[in-house]
């Protein structure tokens, strides 16, 4: 399982933040193969004034069903309505989830061997466009299968 996280850094303007968020978020709704979506407000933090505003988590069942989803008309619809938002105000960030029942933390696997470059789109989607959501150093970890 993968979790996609969008974390938002303290905005500028709230007002102006949440419409953007608003109209992003009902995108996001529409997107495919979503297992769970959590969205986080943060409240503070123990280190003193926190970096980050919210953080919307979405989960999906691998990488490659994760970007199949983003590479829907759907979510670069949703990509581009992030994309309103000043490009330094957000990070984007793809994380391998593990559900641990106690024990230790499965070793990560070396993100040099694991990687690969992409440019390719699902069936149907415009093969010739980046996804909204990333720049030209898009990487997805290959299979560990």
């Amino acid at each position: 399982m993968i979790k996609f996280m969008i974390l938002f850094r303290q905005p500028e303007d709230v007002d102006e933040f949440e419409n953007v968020y608003q109209d992003f978020l009902a995108l996001v709704e529409r997107m495919p193969h979503i297992l769970r979506r959590q969205v986080v407000h943060v409240t503070g933090s123990p280190q003193g004034a926190p970096e980050h505003y919210r953080i919307l988590e979405l989960y999906f069942e691998s990488h490659e069903i994760g970007y199949e989803a983003l590479l829907t008309p759907s979510g670069q619809e949703a990509g581009n309505e992030l994309a309103r938002l000043p490009k330094d105000s957000y990070q984007l960030l793809l994380c391998d989830v593990y559900e641990e029942a106690g024990g230790s933390t499965p070793r990560a696997i070396d993100d040099k061997a694991a990687v690969t470059k992409t440019k390719s789109t699902s069936a149907g989607d415009a093969a010739d466009e980046e996804p909204a959501w990333a720049d030209s150093d898009t990487v997805v970890p290959s299979s560990a299968e």
